[in-house]
């Protein structure tokens, strides 16, 4: 066989420079953060000695509005795999007539602009009193969340080997207990990845968040910074330490679940 002709290092260079153009929004935002306050845009290329006044003013004026994405990012990606991994098996394993037809439909859901459905939930959460509450974001969250994790659990569980499944059926455990102990434990890949999408979806919602909101008692930190660039602009040092405690739950999480969203979004491609 024959070798792959080496890249060598004008491809290495190239790559190098894509990824620290890429990343230097990342490097500014960190060091305007830790940059005098109005001293941000007359700053050095590093912060020395580093201020973290911008950050104690962050946490001071929106440390509830992260708590409130948190909970709601975590209620969302509850809700999403409670309500996805069910359908999910039944669609992968169950004889049932018209799963096409559904499956089509959970794609076109995924079609609607937000801001269609964040208009027909606004007079619906009206109604029933859900505005302004982290139930009504969660389930507005969870619209885009529940279709996405059914989507990828259902090609991993259909790449799944039905001796397995038939095998715990011999055995004598019943249609729940197979879901339960055989197919969720091996669905572990899929699993992690759909929480991961669904709590990024949820943490950076803007549209839901800006509708579904009007006061302070819920507010997300997406909605936050967007109300905190107008009442602060003389202070960049606190906005983006907003900012940055805001990438933090979402960095850490694709660092920590990077192998199992790898293997999750792979999984069930090739049987």
């Amino acid at each position: 066989m024959k070798r792959a002709p080496g890249r060598g290092w004008p491809s290495t260079l190239v790559g190098i420079a894509l990824l620290a153009l890429m990343l230097f929004p990342v490097y500014w935002m960190v060091n305007a953060s830790l940059q005098p306050a109005g001293n941000t845009l007359q700053g050095g290329w590093f912060p020395l000695p580093p201020d973290l006044g911008g950050y104690a003013a962050a946490l001071r004026d929106q440390g509830r509005n992260l708590v409130s994405s948190l909970v709601v990012a975590l209620g969302s990606v509850v809700l999403s795999l409670g309500l996805a991994a069910p359908a999910a098996y039944a669609l992968a394993r169950f004889p049932l007539r018209g799963t096409n037809l559904v499956l089509l439909a959970i794609l076109i859901t995924q079609m609607v602009p937000s801001i269609v459905v964040a208009n027909a939930l606004y007079s619906t959460y009206n109604d029933l009193g859900l505005l302004n509450s982290y139930l009504g974001l969660i389930l507005a969250d969870s619209t885009a969340g529940v279709p996405f994790a059914i989507i990828i659990m259902r090609a991993f569980m259909r790449s799944i080997p039905r001796e397995i499944i038939e095998a715990a059926r011999v055995d004598g455990a019943s249609r729940l207990r197979v879901f339960r102990s055989v197919v969720l434990p091996l669905s572990t890949n899929a699993l992690i990845t759909a929480a991961v999408f669904t709590f990024l979806f949820a943490w950076g919602d803007f549209l839901f968040a800006l509708t579904l909101t009007t006061t302070e008692t819920v507010r997300p930190i997406t909605v936050g910074i967007y109300q905190y660039i107008g009442a602060h602009t003389n202070q960049w040092n606190a906005l983006m330490a907003t900012t940055v405690l805001a990438s933090v739950p979402a960095t850490v999480l694709l660092v920590v679940a990077q192998r199992y969203v790898v293997s999750g979004a792979t999984s069930g491609a090739i049987k």
